[in-house]
């Protein structure tokens, strides 16, 4: 791993390629469903050395989750939960502040449908390295947690023991490469 450091107002745009945005919710309460958003954008720009006070940007297109259920698919597009034809982008604005060597607090508003809330995501940096065409990456895992009801995905089924079909809380996990440049 190279001991590079990001460097001043340079911005490093998000490789789609070497990337996944997934997510985990509940289903039954007994097993958990995995999703994933197939198209998204985002960049982070430091504000000096390191990424600690870096911005980033993010937007994922919503019509491109995929749970590898069609059906389900089609549902999670549909006005009961993400209404893609209204509110076809999810976007985060956050701020990255450094809380020990490679390991960052992500924190800022996130817009699903027509609600925003500020959320706290958790990160690591797995390194900076070079790659064989020249080009300097970063890589990332983050992970956090949102209640999916405060964002208006609010539609769920009772069951006929009386639990519910699908959580409130929904973990979310992005592993991401961004490019120097």
């Amino acid at each position: 791993m190279s001991k590079q450091t990001a460097t001043a107002a340079q911005t490093w745009s998000l490789d789609p390629t070497h990337s996944e945005v997934q997510f985990k919710v509940r289903h039954l309460v007994i097993s958990t469903v995995t999703g994933y958003f197939r198209s998204f954008r985002g960049s982070v720009t430091p504000k000096g050395e390191g990424f600690d006070g870096a911005k980033v940007d993010f937007s994922l297109d919503v019509a491109s989750i995929d749970t590898n259920v069609a059906d389900r698919d089609a549902h999670l597009k549909s006005d009961d939960f993400f209404n893609t034809e209204a509110f076809p982008h999810i976007t985060f604005q956050g701020e990255v502040k450094q809380t020990a060597e490679n390991t960052f607090k992500i924190t800022g508003p996130l817009t699903i449908r027509d609600f925003t809330h500020e959320i706290e995501l958790d990160a690591e940096l797995g390194g900076i390295m070079v790659d064989p065409y020249g080009n300097t990456k970063a890589g990332f895992e983050a992970n956090g947690k949102i209640s999916r009801k405060a964002f208006g995905l609010k539609w769920n089924a009772t069951t006929e023991a009386g639990g519910v079909v699908v959580a409130d809380e929904v973990k979310l996990h992005f592993n991401v490469q961004v490019v120097k440049g």
